[in-house]
């Protein structure tokens, strides 16, 4: 059985990203796996694919609000919707990805995703970002600037492209033994994939991935 850990692949931006991590720390946990964030612009991947982000379609767009809202119910978790969406993700993704310990940037993330969609004031300002930081035990001034270093620039906008290269298309994704899962909907689709339960098998797999298109609007 593979030990290889999950990559979690999201941005703050999204609320079915913020619904996913509440439940995947313990997801991992349950199947002996280490759990690695891995930041990224989602606005990045978007740009690279010409397609609009959910928000951006005006029905798509109230639909999900609702539609996020009814989820967080069923899972029980904490939701409040930010005061204005989408917003700008960016200094806490760099910020998460200026933490090199995994366990202080398991413990970022959790504090901003509880900012950004659990009733904390929200990412918009720079000091909600720092309030963040330093609730966790980091040091605010020193985050703050690193997030601003090419090397940490660099570093969001390589994760961006890894998911793309991986076949990604959006977040949040968790990349599980080199398949992908999107959606906090596919996350009991994981759960059996790593019990060996997987209903497709790879030849199946393969199939899809090359199956022929018969039509096309383009």
């Amino acid at each position: 059985m593979s030990h290889a850990p999950l990559r979690f692949f999201f941005d703050y931006v999204s609320p079915y990203a913020y619904l996913a991590w509440t439940q995947l720390p313990t997801l991992a946990e349950r199947h002996g796996r280490a759990l690695e964030v891995v930041p990224v612009l989602f606005a990045g991947v978007l740009n690279t694919l010409g397609t609009l982000g959910p928000a951006e379609v005006p029905a798509k767009r109230f639909y999900i609000y609702k539609h996020t809202h009814r989820i967080a119910h069923d899972l029980g978790v904490p939701f409040v919707f930010p005061s204005a969406h989408p917003f700008n993700p960016l200094l806490a993704l760099r910020v998460t990805a200026a933490v090199r310990e995994a366990n202080a940037q398991r413990r970022l993330v959790s504090a901003l995703f509880s900012a950004a969609w659990a009733g904390g004031g929200g990412l918009m300002e720079p000091e909600r970002v720092g309030a963040c930081v330093g609730t966790v035990g980091l040091e605010v001034q020193a985050l703050l600037a690193a997030a601003g270093t090419p090397d940490v620039k660099d570093q969001v906008r390589r994760n961006t492209e890894e998911l793309l290269a991986k076949g990604g298309f959006g977040v949040p994704t968790v990349l599980a033994d080199e398949e992908l899962f999107f959606g906090v909907d596919s996350l009991g689709h994981l759960e059996r994939f790593l019990r060996g339960e997987d209903p497709l098998s790879r030849e199946e797999r393969e199939r899809l991935r090359t199956l022929p298109m018969a039509a096309s609007r383009l």
